[in-house]
């Protein structure tokens, strides 16, 4: 399975055509310090914001780590756990051979190959966490790639 397979299957079950809830993919994550180019920054495989209509309480803040391979899920790559709510986002069959080395606290969405609905499904759930990060940040880099991508999708649109 490829990430953009997990990709469409994690936003599917979680946020397609729901209210309230907005995602979107490789999002940079603030920094402190320094000037870093974008490329140095730490990216959320998937961040999603889910807010509770008009009565806006600050939301919920969950992020997600896709690993489609053993090797992937040991690399030293950063995990990104700045959310409520952290999730690892793997194939079925991934997850039966890693289950045990998941950390407490940190929920698991599996995907398989065959599945009717096209969504992942949630087999363990996660604890909730302090933010890492302040919510205005975390809003901020939301809009940033939200941004980003609607530029990307005009571009493509005025080459057709």
């Amino acid at each position: 399975m490829t990430t953009k397979e997990l990709e469409r299957k994690l936003y599917n079950a979680v946020a397609r055509g729901k209210n309230g809830f907005y995602m979107a993919f490789e999002v940079a994550m603030p920094y402190e310090e320094g000037i870093v180019r974008l490329c140095d920054r730490e990216r959320v495989d998937a961040l999603l914001l889910e807010t509770h209509g008009w009565n806006y309480d600050g939301g919920i803040w969950r992020c997600y780590e896709l690993k489609v391979s053993k090797a992937d899920f040991h690399s030293k790559a950063a995990l990104s756990w700045y959310g409520h709510y952290n999730y690892y986002v793997m194939p079925h069959g991934l997850y039966e051979q890693v289950k045990d080395e998941i950390p407490d606290g940190i929920g698991v969405y599996t995907a398989r190959d065959n599945d009717l609905l096209g969504m992942a499904v949630c087999v363990k759930k996660p604890k909730k966490q302090e933010l890492k990060i302040p919510h205005h940040k975390l809003v901020f880099a939301l809009m940033q790639r939200l941004a980003r991508e609607y530029q990307k999708n005009v571009r493509v649109q005025e080459e057709e």
